[in-house]
């Protein structure tokens, strides 16, 4: 259908709900001109006003629910309209994950193109208290000088007040109300973005849950500790339960990064543990780990459990490797895994993990990814498969054409972002990969987060021209 002149759609309209965007949001259509409506679900119909109108498209809100759909619920966080982290809490959750699902197959089409088997998606084994990362930005109100954590309200940095979070532990909570009441009895002031003062800028906390136990990081706009930070840091330690350690992060530069480089413990232990494939891990203050740890274990053991089946002994490339969860994962059915990480931290982490579970057959390497698949591409080592777990940006064209001179058969792609392994498999696909399927798990229930991993075949790869440094 031709997509009308935006001057011609009426400012307020009645709308059916067709689908969701790949950002969660409510898609609807009049006369071919789309129409993106928050806090809407397929089959809902709404009378909605529309805001700013852009050429092909136009957000809008929503003024009188006509007919509901049959797939809305009632939220089970009553802030879940202002929060802004839940955006898909008031769908019944099997019909997320049907959702989801078509949100991968909508992007895959839109850029990929070529038809691509996209399989039921894996529910999380728990819905509530799985995010097991916090990171809650802390403010002040200016006349009772009130300490605020929270999250912002969704499309501003308007701090809303959280007091319960059933996504999250609620030890948590409890932890995060502690520090609130704390900080106002020392007089540590919070942080306040406009004018860029205030001492308390965030506070993160990793929750464990194979233990319960937790670490806790405050997030200073300083550059050194005072004896008021340091009492804050004893009386977490001292007086919570579970609390592992309790660090300090510096971060006094005007950005929207949540932590600073350097981080220093000042009570208890700088790590805490989890459990993924019967193997314990240690995890720090800036560690890349999965946030729902039982949901990441179902991602771990699906593809070990499809390695394992499908070779015997394989040599493995751990790209993008974190603290090498998925190489420690598949060092029991691998001849070799081989290991590159940029952040020392975790290479140092991984290494520990690797002596404690008695794994020898790991080699691991820290720094720049393209530079050490260039030096390997010299050396002319090859592996049956390489993992790429990169960053919602996506690999760079060098680490994908590496990734093709190094594989011989097999690259299995796991990603939290379907537009970019969607442009990703496309630049694989013109050298002749095929992505034989992708599989979804939800690792974020009730956000429009989906995890993906892709298993994608060589056998016809054409290796690109590669020109080394």
């Amino acid at each position: 259908m031709q997509i009308v002149n935006k001057k011609d759609v009426p400012e307020i309209l009645t709308v059916n709900i067709e689908k969701l965007s790949n950002l969660g949001l409510g898609l609807a259509k009049y006369e071919g001109y789309v129409i993106f409506v928050p806090n809407s679900c397929p089959g809902d119909i709404v009378k909605v006003k529309l805001k700013k109108k852009n050429k092909t498209f136009a957000n809008a809100e929503i003024l009188e629910f006509i007919e509901p759909s049959k797939d809305r619920v009632e939220p089970f966080c009553k802030m879940q309209n202002v929060c802004g982290s839940c955006q898909l809490q008031f769908i019944d959750y099997k019909a997320q994950l049907k959702y989801k699902k078509e949100i991968v197959e909508d992007v895959m089409k839109s850029i990929y193109g070529d038809k691509i088997e996209v399989r039921d998606v894996i529910p999380s084994p728990i819905i509530k208290e799985y995010r097991h990362k916090i990171q809650y930005p802390i403010g002040q109100t200016k006349d009772s000088k009130r300490i605020l954590a929270g999250y912002y309200k969704s499309g501003t940095h308007d701090l809303v007040n959280i007091k319960y979070c059933p996504i999250q532990p609620n030890e948590c909570d409890n932890i995060i109300e502690y520090i609130r009441i704390k900080s106002q009895e020392l007089d540590i002031s919070g942080y306040d973005e406009v004018s860029a003062k205030g001492t308390l800028r965030h506070v993160v906390i990793r929750s464990s849950y194979a233990n319960k136990k937790n670490l806790v990081i405050l997030v200073l706009n300083t550059d050194k500790i005072n004896n008021k930070i340091k009492k804050l840091c004893k009386f977490i330690y001292d007086e919570l339960p579970n609390i592992q350690g309790v660090g300090i992060n510096f971060n006094n530069k005007k950005t929207n990064l949540v932590m600073g480089e350097e981080t220093e413990i000042v009570e208890g232990k700088d790590y805490i543990e989890e459990t993924l494939c019967d193997k314990t891990f240690k995890i720090g203050a800036k560690t890349f780990f999965q946030v729902n740890p039982p949901s990441a274990d179902n991602i771990f053991r699906y593809v070990k459990e499809y390695i394992k089946q499908n070779y015997s002994q394989p040599a493995i490339l751990d790209a993008y490797a974190g603290i090498t969860a998925f190489g420690l994962c598949l060092s029991d059915i691998a001849s070799k895994v081989v290991s590159i990480e940029e952040v020392k931290e975790s290479v140092e982490l991984a290494k520990q993990i690797a002596d404690e579970n008695n794994i020898t057959n790991i080699e691991f390497h820290q720094g720049d990814a393209g530079k050490f698949l260039s030096n390997e591409t010299l050396l002319g080592r090859q592996f049956h498969i390489t993992i790429l777990d990169p960053p919602r940006k996506g690999c760079s064209v060098n680490s994908l054409d590496y990734a093709l001179k190094l594989t011989e058969n097999k690259i299995i792609y796991v990603s939290c972002n379907p537009a970019t392994l969607a442009r990703d498999l496309k630049y694989l696909k013109e050298h002749g990969a095929e992505a034989l399927y992708i599989q979804p798990f939800d690792m974020f229930p009730h956000t429009y987060h989906i995890e993906n991993v892709a298993i994608i075949d060589l056998k016809n790869v054409k290796v690109p021209d590669i020109k080394l440094p």
